[in-house]
């Protein structure tokens, strides 16, 4: 089959295939572009969502939000091995996520701003919606990991 280039195919117009104009706004919407962020505001946002993007690491900021915790309660609390949290720890402290306090012989964690908690309790509400309306009654999924995937990102 010969390839077709941009030029040797006759323009077609596609405006009103599907009901839409190309680049015809409706008078009543602001059509107005949003001024864009700096550049290197959105790669720290896509540092920090990257950061939160392991449903271990979700856990951990949701436990957090209700009250500070060491690593031996967040254990408890997961049902996630004691050197996978202390690794998925260190992804959100450096993320800027948490922040751990040496009390005596252990660190207690706490999350550094509650914004985060927000970014996180929204993403689950938006799942559970997402997930009721596919597929209704159907069990939870562990957060401990089954797949090399969840231990490589960490």
């Amino acid at each position: 089959m010969p390839a077709v280039s941009p030029q040797s195919e006759p323009a077609r117009s596609t405006a009103g295939l599907d009901g839409l104009d190309d680049h015809v706004h409706s008078p009543e919407r602001d059509a107005h572009p949003v001024p864009m962020r700096d550049q290197r505001i959105l790669v720290e946002a896509g540092e920090l969502l990257r950061a939160l993007a392991a449903p271990v690491r979700i856990a951990i900021v949701l436990q957090l939000r209700e009250s500070e915790r060491c690593v031996h309660e967040l254990v408890d609390a997961l049902g996630v091995a004691q050197p996978l949290i202390s690794q998925h720890l260190r992804v959100l402290k450096s993320a800027g996520v948490v922040h751990g306090e040496r009390h005596g012989r252990e660190v207690v964690y706490r999350l550094v701003d509650e914004h985060l908690a927000h970014i996180v309790v929204d993403a689950a509400a938006h799942a559970e919606e997402i997930s009721g309306v596919r597929s209704r009654g159907s069990a939870p999924r562990s957060i401990a990991p089954n797949s090399r995937q969840e231990t490589e990102t960490a």
